[in-house]
């Protein structure tokens, strides 16, 4: 990218190619969002003013997250920013990105919450474990009314991302975020809803995963264990004792683990009856396990 005029075109043409070479598998999406970003533009304003030229502190800055994103950093750190339910959250690598598959958890406890409150439901709390972001939690109190949140998680540092988005989201008043190991730090307490994205790869499947989630995303939120299921197996055994009558426990789970999750549910005799949820795909993406 020698010094000469760079406009708009020119700079989405090259990083286009530069992107296809280092093998990234959207390259002129991201060149789009990319120079979007620093721009402070949507990518329908990069096609009207295709000829516009960058002033020298937008290049300088475009050439950086170029490099960032053609060594495979995830687009989520690059700008440091994840959309998600509609918000905007910050992501570091501390925190797992927030994907779309993990809005169905989300919904789930939106959907049964609102169903809580039209039946008389107040003072209505969930608790989030291993928050990362905290966009799970934050989503949910964003999209009810009056809900209360405790989230958790292992990391100081993601749990201070978790605070700091609840504060930018204006949610901080309706959420506490601990620092522990699952549900450990809830103790005595008692919710309508839990909710948990845990890790649920297997340790063996981790080095085939692409770069982009090997090389960056903290393995701590990535590693379920042998088999995926080790901390389901602790969240099936601990965490319907923290729900109130009538709650209910979801968890977000990975390709073919859905029915050996509700089973481990199943186990518990606080849990009378659980249910799969399939993602807009058709993969079985959320367990739902519910008390009397």
């Amino acid at each position: 990218m020698a010094d000469s005029v760079w406009t708009i075109a020119r700079l989405l043409t090259w990083t286009t190619d530069f992107f296809r070479e280092h093998g990234i598998e959207n390259p002129r999406l991201d060149a789009e969002v990319l120079l979007g970003a620093v721009l402070g533009k949507d990518r329908m304003y990069l096609y009207v003013h295709f000829d516009e030229p960058l002033e020298p502190v937008e290049l300088a800055a475009f050439r950086s997250h170029v490099k960032e994103r053609a060594a495979h950093v995830p687009l989520a750190y690059v700008l440091g920013t994840r959309e998600f339910m509609g918000l905007d959250f910050c992501v570091t690598r501390d925190t797992l990105i927030p994907r779309p598959d993990t809005e169905l958890l989300v919904q789930c406890a939106v959907d049964f919450l609102r169903a809580r409150t039209v039946a008389g439901g107040d003072e209505l709390s969930i608790a989030d474990i291993g928050t990362g972001t905290g966009a799970i939690a934050l989503s949910v109190l964003h999209y009810t009314e009056g809900t209360r949140a405790d989230a958790v998680d292992v990391s100081p540092a993601a749990a201070e991302v978790a605070r700091e988005n609840a504060a930018r989201l204006g949610l901080a008043e309706r959420i506490e975020v601990y620092v522990g190991d699952l549900t450990a730090p809830l103790a005595g307490r008692s919710y309508d809803v839990i909710l948990s994205n845990p890790p649920y790869i297997p340790t063996a499947d981790i080095a085939t995963l692409m770069p982009e989630v090997r090389s960056y995303e903290p393995h701590l939120a990535l590693d379920g264990g042998r088999d995926g299921l080790t901390i389901y197996r602790r969240l099936a055994a601990d965490a319907p004792a923290l729900l109130r009558d009538g709650g209910m426990l979801a968890v977000e789970v990975g390709i073919d683990e859905a029915r050996d999750v509700a089973r481990l549910l199943e186990n518990n005799a606080r849990i009378v009856r659980t249910e799969i949820q399939k993602d807009l795909a058709g993969i079985e993406r959320v367990v739902v396990g519910y008390t009397t």
